[in-house]
């Protein structure tokens, strides 16, 4: 959430071994009261941590929660050769570099159907499902992250809370949050969602423009909801985005309503009322965003005998 990228990793030499943890400084209690979305994120550095091994040859071998009375360690991936090539992890490494969050409009183009399946592929790969809705489910998706933002704006809390991680274009030390230049354009039309993270803070220059109209977005939910399965989704998310970059989709997270338990549930599918969404992703055509900042390794890597 917000680029506040809350994980560290250890790295033991002696067993070939990175442990994951959940760095609980930067959580956002308000917008994410258990830590799920932060979890999500987790997991979505440990894909890229699988994808880094594969890449030089090396099969990453996952355990979730080893330790229940050690619950801000989330994973640890121990690192075998060779590389199991069947995976298709090591494939993706290129678009790890590549993808990068876009909240500009996209083109009112339809994702094809081999696409589509592919991305469906990905996330079921990962132990989770991802399906585009249509028709009143989306309207309905859509009127759900719309009076999410609407509750937001009325909680001074929430709203302190995602100005703690807008960056301004005066912040040239920034290593995380979202800086000014990664708002995009004010929304002046259209019905795809588009978080504004400036707040009530004016920003030079920025335009205003029209939104797509028929926004495609991706609910991505697992059959469970506890801490292993929000890492899943994380695993499973960024899976899918980066399936999506190599096939030249732009993306960007639209989770206003996922942080309000009560629209969160209506999200399911209405038809077979089952899963849990974890995730809200907008997918499209177009500009495929800027660099955001990253923190420096020695900041979220430590490494031991």
């Amino acid at each position: 959430m917000h680029n506040a990228q809350p994980w560290r990793f250890q790295y033991t030499r002696s067993n070939g071994t990175f442990s994951l943890f959940a760095d609980l400084t930067r959580a956002m209690p308000h917008s994410d009261p258990t830590a799920r979305g932060l979890h999500i994120g987790c997991g979505a550095a440990l894909f890229n941590l699988r994808v880094a091994a594969s890449h030089i040859g090396l099969r990453p071998v996952t355990r979730l929660l080893p330790d229940p009375a050690v619950p801000e360690l989330l994973a640890t991936v121990r690192l075998d050769e060779p590389a199991d090539r069947t995976d298709g992890l090591a494939l993706l490494y290129p678009a790890v570099h590549d993808r990068h969050s876009s909240r500009a409009p996209f083109a009112d183009r339809r994702i094809p159907d081999e696409v589509r399946q592919a991305l469906s592929e990905a996330a079921h790969q990962e132990s989770a499902t991802l399906a585009l809705p249509t028709g009143s489910h989306l309207q309905t998706v859509l009127d759900l992250i719309n009076d999410a933002e609407g509750y937001d704006h009325m909680d001074a809390a929430r709203e302190a809370e995602t100005e703690q991680w807008a960056r301004s274009a005066t912040d040239e030390a920034a290593v995380d949050g979202v800086p000014e230049y990664a708002f995009g354009p004010l929304k002046r039309g259209g019905s795809a969602p588009a978080r504004d993270f400036a707040g009530r803070v004016p920003v030079n220059g920025r335009t205003r423009t029209v939104f797509e109209d028929r926004p495609q977005l991706a609910l991505l939910s697992t059959a469970q909801d506890e801490p292993a399965d929000w890492l899943r989704a994380g695993q499973a998310l960024e899976r899918v985005l980066l399936i999506a970059t190599l096939h030249g989709l732009s993306s960007s997270f639209a989770t206003q309503a996922l942080e309000w338990p009560d629209l969160r549930w209506v999200l399911r599918d209405p038809l077979s009322g089952t899963g849990q969404v974890q995730m809200v992703v907008r997918l499209g055509y177009g500009p495929t965003g800027p660099q955001t900042p990253r923190r420096p390794v020695a900041h979220v890597l430590t490494v031991e005998d």
